[in-house]
């Protein structure tokens, strides 16, 4: 072969690539776009709702469609996130809400380090039914604590002045607030993704046994997926506090884990905007659904209608239309 065709061949590859991350780059540019002008077309707290689930699906994709680890017990951190958050602000009215959704996020991401050194040496089955019992001791653990208000919740959280200056009682400043913590924890799963550590992460989901004849510390790599996951969910629960200025055992049951598995089975597994797909599509038919004379169908339908895309797009909404893209358009 001609040197000219050999030196041909890694510029062709490399344009390709520069072109591809320009359409991806313009495509990120334009949904931030969408993001910025949609409290002004959208009502803002139900948009503000959409984020904060869709943050908690992006975490936990994180951890089923990279690492391969399916949790039955991620409402544990979302709950806890959201209950640190609450308790600290409406106990402490001088603290700014950046530090307490901080505080939380610090607290279930320590959750997370403690569910997982209990429970990531398992594997497959046995590691989600270890996750759901983890998650359904700290349920109990919110219906008797005194600080969380039982089966009442915390009512009342104030949103206060975010660095003490800019108020948050305004939905349009608070859903700017929440859109930049979506930005921020959206951009932290794509870098990790994008990693090494990322790429470590689906040799262990794809092949384990290999991965560890490599030389990786699997246990390692997976508990450290873990706890960024249970970190970035108690920081969509935090969040949420904030947002609708109450926590409550909504958060904390399973259910709750169940929810956040069919946003991202729906929106498709190991996609980035996968999760954000399928967060919009629940809690949009949720709130289509209470308001119609089917409101006490909700649960009945959204499971009707997992079952149809789960057997017609098995790769996700978004799983599929990439599939369509790669063997049409490149």
């Amino acid at each position: 072969m001609p040197a000219s065709t050999l030196l041909k061949a890694p510029t062709a590859v490399a344009q390709r690539q520069r072109r591809a991350n320009l359409r991806r780059n313009a495509f990120y540019i334009a949904l931030i776009g969408v993001g910025l002008v949609a409290p002004f077309i959208a009502y803002p707290v139900f948009l503000m709702k959409i984020l904060c689930f869709a943050l908690f699906a992006c975490a936990f994709n994180l951890l089923l469609g990279y690492a391969g680890l399916l949790s039955f017990g991620h409402a544990a951190f979302l709950a806890t996130g959201g209950y640190a958050t609450g308790y600290l602000l409406a106990s402490y009215p001088g603290l700014t809400p950046e530090l307490g959704i901080l505080a939380g996020t610090l607290m279930a991401t320590l959750l997370g380090v403690l569910f997982g050194v209990l429970s990531i040496r398992r594997q497959g089955i046995y590691f989600a039914m270890v996750t759901l019992a983890l998650a359904q001791l700290m349920f109990f653990v919110f219906i008797q604590a005194p600080f969380t208000g039982g089966e009442d919740g915390l009512h009342g959280v104030p949103r206060g002045e975010l660095f003490g200056v800019i108020s948050l009682r305004s939905n349009l400043a608070m859903y700017y607030f929440v859109f930049v913590i979506f930005l921020l924890g959206y951009a932290l799963i794509q870098r990790t993704v994008h990693s090494p550590f990322g790429q470590v992460l689906k040799a262990i989901r794809e092949n384990e046994p290999r991965a560890i004849s490599l030389g990786y510390n699997v246990d390692a790599y997976k508990l450290v997926a873990f706890v960024i996951s249970a970190g970035l969910a108690g920081l969509a629960g935090s969040t949420k506090t904030v947002v609708f200025q109450l926590a409550s055992l909504t958060d904390a049951h399973w259910h709750m884990s169940g929810e956040v598995i069919l946003m991202t089975l729906l929106g498709g597994v190991g996609t980035l905007l996968g999760p954000l797909m399928g967060a919009g599509l629940v809690v949009s038919l949720q709130h289509l659904l209470a308001q119609s004379p089917l409101g006490n169908w909700v649960s009945v339908i959204l499971g009707a209608i997992f079952v149809v895309c789960v057997l017609s797009f098995r790769s996700g909404i978004i799983g599929e239309l990439g599939a369509i893209y790669r063997k049409n358009f490149k």
